[in-house]
């Protein structure tokens, strides 16, 4: 029988997962290595009050590029400013958007950076007299010291960081427990336990944002899915989760991701990942439009939607048999285009974990992600992955 504890009913201390299965996604663990404290946030509305504090003394405005002047002086090989028509004042570019002003006229920032200003002033002139687009979108930030965050194209559609925020509070409050979406818990190793109530702190927390970008992770972790049984008749138990990012200055898209999950480590790695889903849009010309129609609705309905689908796409994984002997397994694998060594070691890995041959497809979908949890490059992994999801998306 497949359950879903309810939210009525006392949660235990923690659930007893397997996480041999499925994938290791290590994204939400990158964040957490690189964020330093002052990134790091305890709640969704702390988060929220930040990023919107920022937009709110923030102005664009879409200039001619032949009408900025680049001032530098020599006594100060490091300072370079822009007069920009509509400021009042010169304006000081961040290590960001000067690397975006040289992307854009064409110079290499990197060798940008190691010139005189007074010599890096005068490429950046001539760069911006020269510039094919004509004109280019500031991003200028006041706060009581007036700086430039972001120089872009004409056309490049912004999506603010809080309009982000906004949406996933819509759906899980502050991302504390007040909801059903939280900060996740942790997995304790000793026991293979996923323990959902840990004290969220500034080492825990997996909400970040910079002055380039705003990241957030959280899970549905007190209410466990049951989706079948291990070979030692224990419940195979998934949680929901999605991590969502954007980037309001161009230092990367926006991006909601979902999946199921059996287990979030200290370090915050993703443990026996599923139904991996995500969703991108480019900050291009029409971005706000598309956020408002594609991304945030389908935050909305991952949130609020039954994981039956899911659960019948295991159990039918689980139930399809493709192989019955070990040539039946060699040719299933051979025709999906593994290779004869690939084919050995996926057939090898669920003797080992499971104790028998695989016969089912589900069997073979965790051989194969089990062989790419080993590969390290992450093309080939991916790959890999991929069809470890078009197999088991076929057995539904």
């Amino acid at each position: 029988m497949n359950t879903m504890v309810s939210t009525s009913m006392p949660v235990p201390a923690g659930f007893k997962v397997d996480i041999s299965r499925g994938e290791r996604i290590g994204r939400v663990s990158s964040e957490w290595f690189s964020r330093p404290d002052d990134e790091r946030y305890l709640s969704l509305g702390e988060l929220h009050r930040a990023v919107k504090s920022r937009a709110a003394h923030a102005r664009a405005r879409t200039v001619e590029s032949t009408a900025i002047r680049v001032e530098a002086t020599r006594d100060n090989a490091e300072r370079i400013s822009l007069i920009v028509p509509g400021e009042h004042q010169p304006l000081a570019p961040t290590h960001w958007s000067y690397g975006q002003l040289c992307s854009l006229i064409g110079a290499p920032s990197n060798y940008m950076r190691q010139l005189p200003a007074p010599l890096a002033a005068i490429n950046l002139q001539h760069g911006l007299l020269n510039n094919r687009s004509e004109s280019v979108k500031t991003l200028v930030m006041d706060d009581g010291r007036v700086a430039l965050r972001a120089v872009t194209g004409p056309e490049y559609g912004r999506i603010w960081d809080h309009e982000l925020i906004s949406a996933v509070m819509n759906i899980a409050g502050n991302g504390t427990g007040d909801t059903i979406w939280k900060v996740p818990g942790v997995l304790d190793w000793s026991t293979m336990t996923h323990n959902p109530f840990v004290d969220i702190t500034r080492d825990t927390t997996t909400l970040y944002a910079s002055d380039r970008d705003v990241f957030v992770f959280l899970v549905d972790d007190t209410r466990p899915i049951e989706a079948g049984r291990l070979p030692n008749g224990e419940p195979d138990l998934y949680f929901r989760g999605f991590y969502a990012w954007n980037s309001e200055v161009g230092s990367k898209t926006l991006g909601i991701a979902s999946f199921y999950l059996r287990a979030v480590c200290a370090n915050r790695n993703l443990w026996g990942t599923e139904n991996f889903e995500k969703i991108t849009i480019r900050h291009s010309k029409f971005a706000a439009h598309r956020f408002a129609h594609e991304a945030a609705p389908a935050l909305a309905n991952f949130a609020n939607s039954s994981p039956s689908s899911f659960i019948a796409g295991i159990h039918a994984a689980r139930e399809r048999i493709v192989a019955r002997n070990d040539e039946d397994r060699q040719t299933f694998l051979r025709r999906r285009g593994f290779s004869r060594v690939e084919t050995g070691k996926i057939i090898e890995t669920v003797l080992f974990e499971e104790g028998r041959p695989p016969e089912s497809v589900f069997d073979f979908v965790q051989g194969i992600t089990a062989l790419a949890r080993g590969k390290a490059h992450q093309d080939t992994r991916l790959e890999l992955e991929g069809k470890a999801k078009k197999l088991l998306e076929s057995a539904a």
